[in-house]
């Protein structure tokens, strides 16, 4: 998943991003409601993490706008606004959850898998197409008897596909979910992560589509 994180603090914004990709997110930071408004507009972004308090725009204003432009990307405000008023505004105008600072990061981990879950219908912990099972906390895959943790990259890659089974991933779309702005990624990483899950879980955990890209098989 790759999550668009808008926090105008360095010290709360350095600790977020560490925490976030440490658990395996590819993560943008911005530090200004314009520049994550210009940033959403791509389209590349499954959730945003949405400080309220803002130079530039306001986090609200970033939210209406999002909203008013038909970008159902999933938002989680977290903000030191506690005020119960700026808590419902934030929600009508269409976050999907609300955190307010100071947090824990387990907390705020458990909720973008919280949101994450809402998004693609489903109230499981496990994301699974009946023969693939990936726990988002432990960052364990199953397949039949084969049971392994993933690497964060791994991980990612196998949550883009799991996501929406049976549908095909290109290697572009893979690496917009998988890696950040500043992460450099060569040619054929792709294929290297590919390789290297299909070598834990087995040849039939992932399917390439010649010409297109790769997919899991639809939920079974």
């Amino acid at each position: 998943m790759r999550i668009l994180l808008v926090e105008d603090d360095r010290m709360i914004g350095e600790a977020v991003e560490q925490a976030l990709k440490d658990a395996a997110y590819a993560v943008d930071w911005v530090r200004d409601g314009i520049s994550a408004s210009d940033a959403v507009e791509t389209g590349e972004y499954q959730l945003v993490i949405l400080d309220l308090g803002l130079p530039g725009r306001d986090g609200l204003g970033v939210l209406e706008r999002m909203r008013g432009d038909g970008n159902n990307a999933a938002v989680l405000i977290v903000t030191a606004r506690d005020a119960l008023d700026d808590r419902i505004r934030g929600l009508d105008l269409g976050a999907d959850d609300y955190l307010v600072k100071p947090f824990a990061v387990g907390e705020l981990l458990a909720r973008i898998r919280a949101v994450s879950r809402r998004q693609t219908g489903s109230a499981a912990p496990l994301l699974t197409n009946g023969v693939v099972t990936l726990d988002p906390v432990s960052k364990e895959a199953v397949c039949g008897e084969r049971r392994c943790r993933l690497t964060a990259r791994e991980f990612s890659l196998l949550q883009a596909l799991l996501v929406r089974p049976g549908a095909i991933l290109s290697r572009d779309e893979l690496e917009t979910r998988i890696y950040g702005w500043n992460e450099e990624v060569e040619s054929n990483a792709v294929e290297f992560l590919i390789h290297s899950v299909r070598k834990k879980l087995g040849s039939e955990s992932i399917r390439n589509v010649r010409g297109m890209g790769w997919m899991v098989d639809r939920n079974q």
